[in-house]
């Protein structure tokens, strides 16, 4: 399990690290597609999507809009728990896109009606257990409470897919700003006991604090979701067969010119 505690404040997100810059560069391009309240108007799941989630005021909103260093991206309802729509958007090139972000609803909110809470408990289960496209996960986690009953029973949900290595778990210890030093390091602590629970040799499972005040961890979490989106093979390279001479045949075949060949 990987862990960041990235102590270097308000401008971590400026990184001399070229890969850091360039995840930030393609966290940026993030822009809305569509919103749905079924998972039948999902666009079809021909892109890797990583899913946002997190209790109602654990700042998901706020954090994915931090990492498209977007101001209004992403929309946080005026009444916490009342956004029942799955918000998708698109990253990479205009013309050709190569990842989706998925905004799912916050919960645990107590002022939601029974009803809607359910159904829309239904529509994410279904997502999380069954979307084909799903690739990864961030979970939002209010740093100074730590992970609650419900953020755990979301966790438990999520181990099989995870635990099989199916789909990637980053979870972003947010509001990190407002803790000292010690109770940063109490924090980061109490979340990776907790998902160790879930990890296996086949887990990739991250976590990190973070702060879209201060932008501490910004730049982990850009590269870590960078890393994710499966890069595109370089162009095989074809050898053409030398021209014959009088010597060919005399000549044995390199089989590996160069050291070339794939492993």
């Amino acid at each position: 399990m990987n862990s960041s505690a990235d102590s270097r404040g308000q401008h971590s997100d400026i990184s001399p690290d070229p890969a850091v810059r360039e995840a930030m560069s393609w966290t940026q391009s993030a822009r809305f597609l569509t919103t749905a309240s079924l998972l039948t108007q999902l666009p079809p799941p021909d892109l890797p999507e990583v899913a946002f989630v997190g209790r109602s005021n654990a700042g998901k909103s706020t954090a994915i809009n931090t990492l498209a260093q977007h101001r209004r991206l992403a929309f946080a309802s005026k009444t916490p728990g009342r956004t029942q729509h799955i918000n998708l958007f698109d990253l990479g090139p205009a013309d050709a896109p190569n990842a989706r972000w998925a905004d799912l609803p916050g919960y645990g909110y107590a002022a939601v009606a029974r009803g809607a809470k359910l159904r829309w408990q239904q529509v994410m289960a279904d997502y999380l257990a069954h979307r084909h496209a799903l690739a990864g996960i961030v979970m939002m986690v209010d740093s100074r409470h730590g992970f609650t009953p419900l953020d755990k029973q979301l966790l438990d949900f999520v181990s099989q897919r995870v635990g099989m290595g199916e789909v990637k778990l980053l979870v972003l210890l947010t509001k990190a700003d407002k803790l000292s030093r010690n109770e940063a390091a109490k924090a980061l602590a109490g979340a990776q006991k907790v998902l160790g629970e879930l990890a296996t040799d086949a887990a990739d499972i991250s976590v990190s604090l973070f702060s879209a005040l201060s932008r501490q961890g910004l730049g982990d979490a850009a590269l870590t979701l960078r890393n994710w989106l499966p890069r595109e093979a370089p162009p095989e390279v074809v050898f053409a067969a030398p021209a014959a001479g009088p010597d060919s045949a005399d000549v044995e075949p390199d089989a590996d010119p160069a050291g070339l060949s794939p492993a």
